[in-house]
C-alpha cells in the first residue's frame, strides 16, 4: 500500500510547498524554510521507497484519476526512473540545507520567493522524471524552465540577462520538442509512451519518424546543453546565486538528458533500430567536439564559477557520448555519468559559493589555503574534483570506463582516444584548483592566513 502511493508522495510534497510557502513567509519567513526542506524529504523517502521496490526490476504506477492508460495520466517509476528521482529529492534536500546562509547573504529579502521557485522546480523535475505521457514531459520541462529561469534571475544585473537568454534558447528547444512530439502523435494517435512504443513499429523508420526525433533530439539537446547548443549555459551558471547554480546545474541539464535518453531508447528505437538513424553519429561527434571545447575553455578560465560551468560543458558531451553509442556498455556509462555527476558538480558548485561568500572574490583565489579554514568542505571539494577527472574508485572512474568500453564495442578509436586526452585535459585545471586548496602560499593574493571560518553551508 505504502509503495502504490509513492509516485505521489515524491511530487506531491514539494508542489504544496510552492503554494503555500510564499503565505507562510509573509507571517514566518523560518516555518516557511522548515516547510520546503520538510518537503523534499519526503520526496526524498517516497524516492527511497520506490527505489527499494524497483531495484529488481519491478515497476510502479499511478494513475490520476483511475483513468487507465494510454487514456488517463499515469506516473510510472522503474529501475531508472526511481534512481532520477532520489537524485532530485537528496540534492534538493542537501541545497535547501544550504541555502538557508546563502540565501540570506546574497538575496535578503527574496528568501522566501526563492525558496518557493525552488521547491516548483522539484516538483517539476520529479515530474519530468516519473511522467509516462510524451505531452506532460513538455509540461513538467517547460515548468522547470520557468522556475530555472526565475532562479537565475533572481541574482540580478548581468544574471537577469544570462537568464533572458537562457529563455530564448529554452524556448526554442521547447518549441522544437513540441514538434516532434505532434509528429508522433500525428503517425499514432497517442500520446502515453508506452501506448506510443507499441504502435510506432507499425510506422516504421518513416522519413516523418526520423524527422520527429530530429525534431525531439534538437530541442532537448539545447534544454541539455549539448555542444554547440549550450551557449546559455556559462553565464547562467557564473551569475546566478550559489544555491541556485548548484540545484540548476547538478539537476536540469541531467533531467533532460534523461527524458532524451527515455523517449530515444524507450520509445523510438523499437520502431527504427539503431542502425536507422543517421542522427546519432551526428550526436556522437557532437559529443567529443564538446568534451574538448569544454575541457580547453575550462582551462582558460579564472572565474571559478565559469570554470566550472565550462567544465560542465564537457561533461555533459560524455553524457551525449553514451547516449549516442546506444550500446549497453555506453548507456551504462551515460547513466552512471547523470548520476555521478550531478552529485560532484553540485558538490564543487556549494563549496565554491561558500568559498566566495567567505573571501569575497569570485575568481580561483578564493580556494588559496581553504583546507586550513574549510577542512571538511576543502576534502568534499577534493574527492568531487578526483571524480570529475575519473581517478579510482570514484563514481566518475566507472562511468569513464564503461563510456570508454562503448567506444572499443563500437570499434569508434578515436572517441576512445578523445576520452583519454580529455581525461588528462580535466586533470590539468581539477589539479589545480586542487593546488590552491592545500599549497598556495600563505598570504598568496591576501588569501587564506590560516584563520578559520565555518564550514559550508554556513
Amino acid at each position: 500500500m505504502i509503495e502504490s502511493q509513492a509516485p505521489l508522495a515524491i511530487v506531491l510534497p514539494p508542489w504544496l510547498a510552492a503554494v503555500v510557502v510564499p503565505i507562510v513567509a509573509l507571517h514566518r519567513p523560518a516555518l516557511a524554510r522548515a516547510l520546503v526542506l520538510a518537503s523534499a524529504l519526503v520526496s526524498l523517502a517516497g524516492a527511497l521507497v520506490a527505489l527499494s521496490a524497483c531495484v529488481d526490476g519491478g515497476t510502479l504506477t499511478y494513475e490520476f484519476g483511475r483513468w487507465a492508460a494510454p487514456f488517463g495520466i499515469v506516473f510510472r517509476l522503474d529501475g531508472l526512473s526511481a534512481v532520477m528521482a532520489t537524485l532530485v529529492a537528496g540534492i534538493g534536500v542537501a541545497v535547501l540545507v544550504y541555502a538557508g546562509p546563502s540565501a540570506a547573504t546574497e538575496l535578503p529579502g527574496r528568501e522566501s520567493g526563492f525558496l518557493a521557485t525552488a521547491a516548483l522546480l522539484l516538483a517539476a523535475l520529479q515530474g519530468i522524471a516519473l511522467t509516462g505521457d510524451l505531452f506532460n514531459l513538455y509540461v513538467f520541462i517547460e515548468i522547470s524552465s520557468i522556475a530555472g529561469y526565475t532562479l537565475i534571475a533572481t541574482g540580478g544585473g548581468i544574471a537577469a540577462y544570462a537568464s533572458f537568454r537562457y529563455l530564448l534558447l529554452g524556448t526554442l528547444g521547447a518549441g522544437f520538442y513540441l514538434l516532434g512530439v505532434a509528429l508522433l502523435f500525428a503517425m499514432t494517435g497517442t500520446l502515453n509512451m508506452a501506448d506510443m512504443a507499441a504502435r510506432l513499429p507499425e510506422v516504421g523508420a518513416s522519413p516523418a519518424t526520423l524527422v520527429a526525433l530530429a525534431f525531439l533530439v534538437a530541442g532537448l539537446g539545447l534544454k541539455m546543453a549539448v555542444f554547440p547548443m549550450h551557449g546559455w549555459l556559462a553565464d547562467a551558471y557564473t551569475y546566478a546565486p550559489s544555491a541556485a547554480t548548484a540545484l540548476i546545474a547538478a539537476l536540469m541539464t541531467k533531467l533532460a538528458a534523461y527524458a532524451l535518453l527515455r523517449v530515444t531508447y524507450g520509445v523510438v528505437w523499437p520502431a527504427v533500430g539503431p542502425l536507422a538513424l543517421p542522427i546519432t553519429p551526428l550526436l556522437g561527434w557532437l559529443a567529443v567536439a564538446g568534451i574538448v571545447a569544454g575541457s580547453v575553455m575550462a582551462i582558460a578560465q579564472r572565474d571559478l564559477k565559469r570554470l566550472l560551468a565550462y567544465s560542465s560543458v564537457g561533461h555533459l558531451g560524455y553524457i551525449t557520448l553514451g547516449i549516442a553509442l546506444g550500446n549497453a556498455n555506453g548507456l551504462i556509462g551515460a547513466m552512471l555519468h547523470i548520476v555521478g555527476h550531478g552529485v560532484t558538480k553540485c558538490c564543487l558548485f556549494l563549496v565554491a559559493g561558500a568559498a566566495t561568500r567567505a573571501d569575497g572574490d569570485r575568481g580561483e583565489a578564493s580556494l588559496d589555503l581553504l583546507g586550513r579554514r574549510m577542512p571538511a568542505s576543502s576534502a568534499a571539494f577534493v574527492v568531487a574534483s578526483l571524480s570529475m577527472i575519473g581517478i579510482p574508485p570514484t563514481v566518475g572512474f566507472f562511468s569513464k570506463w564503461y563510456l570508454l568500453l562503448g567506444c572499443l564495442d563500437d570499434d569508434r578509436w578515436m572517441f576512445a582516444a578523445i576520452l583519454l586526452v580529455s581525461t588528462w585535459l580535466n586533470a590539468w585545471y581539477f589539479f589545480r584548483l586542487i593546488e590552491r586548496v592545500y599549497f598556495a602560499p600563505p598570504g598568496h593574493g591576501g588569501h587564506g592566513e590560516g584563520h578559520e571560518v565555518a564550514e559550508a553551508p554556513a
